[in-house]
């Protein structure tokens, strides 16, 4: 046999072996459920703080001076933008939730509430990229401050933050990979499950880094999609 025909079979065998024996193809894809479970559970949890913290972060005063909201909504998204992620989850799950036993809804926190900070300045960015001459109009046809935001201001904004927003889930995909420090079994815990079964790091890591791309790219593909479409609705 060649040299190739050598490194052939042995990629072959090394594939059976992290993939196909013992169905351990289950693990990767249990694992694959549990990290798109907690990404979809903190992205919502960062939607509603987000959303939260960016309207403290807007508050004014009736002199015009930053609000103490927007005091507290800024030392919380620099508290959390300042610090690493793993950190914060270790923090939740062995600290603040140390005595509870739902893995799930600890990581899930904790990463809403990382994504919260993130997700606040897109809003709040967003709000803001909106023309003030909106705001101008709907306050001479007599709309109070309240009635401008929700009818005229929000509907306009919320086409600048549908991308950002996408793009921070995808954040949150790749970033549930640390929750294996808190005992769950994601896509790359699993892959390292495997690789301690068959002593073999190469191929189970590289099936755990192209299953996180399909996904990644499916995901850009349609956020491509949807950007195409809002600014052909922009346009018109």
């Amino acid at each position: 046999m060649s040299d190739f025909q050598v490194w052939l079979e042995n990629v072959k065998q090394a594939a059976y072996m992290a993939f196909i024996q013992g169905d351990r193809w289950k693990l990767y894809f249990k694992g694959l459920g549990v990290t798109m479970q907690i990404a979809v559970y903190a992205a919502i949890i960062g939607m509603v703080i987000g959303t939260i913290i960016a309207f403290m972060k807007l508050s004014t005063r009736k002199n015009g001076k930053p609000s103490i909201w927007s005091y507290l909504a800024t030392a919380y998204m620099d508290v959390i933008r300042g610090t690493p992620s793993v950190l914060q989850l270790l923090i939740m799950w062995f600290i603040i939730f140390a005595s509870c036993k739902n893995s799930m809804l600890v990581a899930a926190l904790a990463f809403g509430i990382n994504s919260g900070a993130y997700v606040a300045e897109i809003v709040r960015a967003g709000i803001l990229a909106v023309d003030k001459g909106q705001t101008e109009a709907g306050r001479a046809l007599g709309l109070s401050k309240f009635q401008t935001m929700i009818y005229i201001v929000i509907p306009q904004a919320i086409k600048n933050v549908l991308p950002p927003i996408g793009n921070e889930f995808i954040v949150l995909i790749k970033e549930t990979a640390i929750v294996g420090y808190v005992s769950m079994t994601d896509l790359t815990r699993a892959a390292n499950q495997v690789v301690s079964l068959t002593y073999q790091a190469f191929m189970p890591l590289i099936g755990a880094a192209v299953i996180y791309f399909v996904i990644i790219k499916i995901l850009t593909i349609l956020l491509a999609k949807l950007e195409r479409r809002l600014r052909q609705g922009d346009n018109r």
